[in-house]
């Protein structure tokens, strides 16, 4: 049988040394903040313009995102949303998995998965935003033609 030991709770710690560099977990920590506090004044700003101003819900069709996403300043809106909330999702579920996940090396492949998965979804949201042509691949027999041919 062996004998376990107890710290001394009240013997004086040595000062810990911090590292020279820039904390990412304090940088992660403030960001969570300030982009939650953006991202509910950019969703409640994109549902109110969505939802209630003009005709309301009865609007939302395939024209009224068309010309939503014509305009830059919704472009930009959307991708900031976007980046906002993907990268605040990701840095969330990268916090989970550093508490919960105790192997090291499941911990950073699914640490890089996250992020590699944000990462796609940023690339991809990005390009569907700025890229969107609301008449490709419009024919003259489509519903869009009389709409697409006043561009």
């Amino acid at each position: 049988m062996s004998a376990t030991t107890t710290p001394d709770l009240a013997a004086p710690r040595s000062p810990q040394i911090r590292k020279k560099g820039v904390n990412l977990e304090k940088v992660g920590w403030v960001y969570m903040r300030v982009s939650g506090v953006l991202l509910v004044v950019l969703i409640f700003g994109h549902l109110f313009t969505n939802l209630m101003v003009g005709d309301g819900i009865h609007a939302l069709d395939w024209g009224f995102v068309a010309g939503k996403l014509a305009n830059p300043f919704w472009q930009w809106w959307d991708i900031l949303m976007l980046w906002l909330a993907l990268i605040h999702g990701a840095n969330g579920m990268r916090t989970i998995v550093n508490d919960y996940v105790t192997g090291e090396k499941v911990r950073k492949t699914l640490v890089w998965a996250v992020f590699v998965a944000a990462g796609l979804l940023i690339v991809l949201g990005t390009l569907v935003v700025f890229a969107f042509d609301p008449c490709n691949g419009v024919t003259s027999d489509s519903v869009f033609w009389e709409a697409c041919q006043a561009l």
